[in-house]
């Protein structure tokens, strides 16, 4: 990682890109409020949350800190697409089996899956998790279907067993409705939507992804010293075309902010091993080059819902021969950063453990999100010197590298 000037950070505009959520956005607020005193707690500074000062645009709050001897002021926003997330979302039971079948035919059919396996098998097993379980419901409630048939085959004339098939529905509609516990028509309608279109960004995202670039650009224009995209599972890839897109457009100035991207427990292979993908595999290798930004990708193996230690641009195919600069990849390691108990009580959460990156260790590394984000140091600063960690996957194993002109 190349030395970056010294600039001490005084104000910083922050934009969190979440990953598939339907959440109000305010639980990342509350998460930060309640993370964020934890860790200051344990590392031996100060925060505090207040309304942000940044006028308009998302929802968002503003963070003072003291760290590391000095003040930083931050206004953090979330660039939301909540909306698009549950607009896909609300689909019926049927339209839902016909996702998983379009869904598994895309990622088996293309030979997507095969490869993703080569990388990391927690997220192709958190990929296949709906899918099973799913046809497991399907099954049991057809189980029932059978032994309600045959009760009334022996009452009533064989014919009434069909009658049985009436409890399928209801017995569906219990676990759709259960959801909130099991995560199977979630996590089909997260991966549906990016095979929906083989890779290929819809249209309503392609357009809130232009409104996030407007967002960022205004930020760039500003007197802050410090612009820091960060991006969090799905939202990792989002970050990166709105970011290929606004250094392709001219809108990072050289006399601005410096311009940082942090991404977050990177799901990014799911949608660069698609067919489709043509634009993100071209914004990636855009990106990795680029000297406007200082690019840092933190993910852990512990965290199986990520493809932890996989360099994104290099395993999706499209690193350049030479010239490549990003992203510093490196782990935020949980077994050594959260001691054994904390340890012991998060490993089996699997989904508590996808936004550990965004929260308090007990037994913080170098690798600290509130001193990121309210700390005195810019991103490249921060980082200056680090090594990427020596157990990456940097294996080329996409099948699909063609890309966007």
């Amino acid at each position: 990682m190349a030395e970056p000037q010294h600039r001490q950070v005084k104000t910083r505009r922050v934009f969190y890109i979440p990953g598939y959520d339907p959440i109000h956005p305010r639980r990342y607020r509350e998460l930060y409020r309640k993370e964020g005193a934890a860790q200051a707690e344990v590392s031996d500074y100060d925060l505090a949350l207040s309304p942000k000062t940044s006028k308009g645009g998302p929802y968002g709050w503003h963070v003072a800190g003291h760290i590391e001897g000095h003040e930083a002021q931050c206004d953090v926003e979330v660039l939301v697409w909540s909306d698009i997330v549950r607009d896909s979302m609300e689909q019926g039971i049927v339209s839902t089996y016909g996702q998983l079948l379009r869904t598994a035919w895309t990622y088996i059919g293309s030979g997507a899956l095969w490869r993703l396996m080569q990388l990391r098998k927690g997220p192709v097993i958190a990929a296949l998790y709906p899918v099973v379980f799913l046809l497991v419901q399907l099954f049991l409630a057809l189980l029932v279907a059978w032994g309600v048939g045959k009760g009334l085959a022996m009452i009533f004339p064989e014919w009434t067993a069909v009658f049985g098939l009436i409890v399928v529905l209801p017995i569906l509609q219990w676990f759709q409705k259960h959801d909130g516990k099991f995560f199977a028509y979630y996590l089909m309608h997260d991966y549906a939507y990016s095979a929906s279109t083989k890779g290929a960004n819809p249209s309503e995202l392609e357009a809130r992804m232009g409104e996030f670039a407007d967002r960022i650009e205004e930020a760039l224009l500003s007197d802050c010293d410090e612009v820091l995209v960060v991006g969090h599972s799905s939202g990792a890839h989002l970050a990166v075309s709105v970011l290929a897109d606004l250094i392709r457009d001219e809108c990072v100035p050289e006399s601005g902010p410096a311009l940082g991207f942090l991404s977050l427990g990177q799901v990014v292979p799911m949608v660069s091993f698609l067919p489709k993908a043509e634009r993100l595999r071209a914004d990636l290798m855009y990106l990795c080059q680029r000297t406007e930004l200082a690019w840092v990708d933190v993910t852990a193996p512990g965290d199986g819902c990520a493809f932890a230690m996989c360099d994104p641009v290099a395993v999706s195919g499209v690193a350049p021969d030479e010239g490549k600069r990003w992203p510093l990849v490196f782990s935020a390691a949980f077994t050594q950063t959260l001691s054994e108990e904390r340890w012991a009580e998060l490993r089996w959460r699997f989904f508590r453990l996808h936004f550990q990156y965004l929260c308090a260790f007990d037994r913080p590394g170098d690798y600290d999100y509130f001193r990121i984000t309210a700390g005195p140091k810019t991103l490249a600063e921060r980082y200056a010197g680090r090594q990427a960690s020596g157990s990456r996957i940097e294996k080329p194993v996409n099948k699909f590298t063609s890309v966007a002109s």
